[in-house]
């Protein structure tokens, strides 16, 4: 009976010591900023010695709800299409000497790598002088690379769930946008549109407006530009 209850006890301890090396988790952080039906980002983490882990994650990416513009010429009527996709991997080391526990509790710094695909497709009504009105469909193509170094912590409590937060995150990013119209129109009105959804996306994208200033679209319908990049992420996941 003694024995009995000393594998026991022993086998209890070993579970309490037990590290969990698995993440899934889920990003609530873009969502709340571009919707919770347009941003749904899942990961997974994976401890691959003592201190250090690799994850990834991917899932759906799409612009937020554009809000109606009027130029001079052009009204936006609505969103034909929205979609996109978001793929991101980064490469962490726990920090030993300043974490009280094993990976993957504790704070952590590494290298990381995003990439961002959006694409909408727009329906736009021009009015002409003489009292006509013609329908103008664009197609936007937004996509965003950014390679960085990540500063963190991930807490994990009642040894399964986690909450990683990504609390500075800096790093250069490739820029490019990519505006096609179906229709031919005058040089004037083409850069009208242009002016309209690059105003757009500033609008709805923190930090665009300089990254954009005083950019101007190419002849092919183009703007790409390199510069400053920026993560900060919220995640909440389950240990296994």
């Amino acid at each position: 009976a003694f024995i009995l209850n000393l594998a026991g006890v022993y086998g209890q301890d070993n579970s309490k010591d037990k590290q969990y090396k698995n993440v899934i988790r889920y990003n609530i952080s873009n969502p709340l900023l571009f919707g919770f039906d347009r941003y749904v980002v899942l990961g997974y983490e994976r401890v691959i010695n003592d201190n250090q882990s690799i994850s990834i994650n991917v899932g759906r990416a799409s612009l937020p709800k554009l809000v109606t513009i009027n130029t001079d010429s052009f009204h936006l009527n609505k969103d034909t299409k929205n979609s996109g996709y978001n793929l991101s991997i980064d490469y962490r080391f726990y920090l030993q000497k300043e974490n009280k526990y094993a990976a993957p509790h504790g704070i952590y710094i590494g290298p990381f790598y995003s990439y961002n695909h959006f694409d909408r497709d727009n329906s736009w009504t021009l009015n002409h002088e003489n009292g006509n009105n013609e329908l103008v469909t664009t197609n936007t193509k937004f996509d965003i690379q950014t390679f960085g170094f990540e500063l963190g912590y991930q807490f994990v409590f009642w040894k399964r769930l986690t909450l990683d937060l990504v609390l500075v995150g800096p790093g250069v990013a490739d820029y490019k946008l990519k505006t096609t119209i179906d229709q031919d129109l005058a040089a004037d009105n083409k850069q009208q549109l242009q002016d309209a959804i690059e105003q757009l996306l500033t609008q709805k994208f923190p930090g665009m407006n300089y990254v954009f200033a005083d950019k101007e679209f190419k002849a092919d319908g183009t703007i790409g530009t390199w510069s400053v990049g920026y993560r900060y992420l919220i995640h909440v996941g389950f240990a296994f």
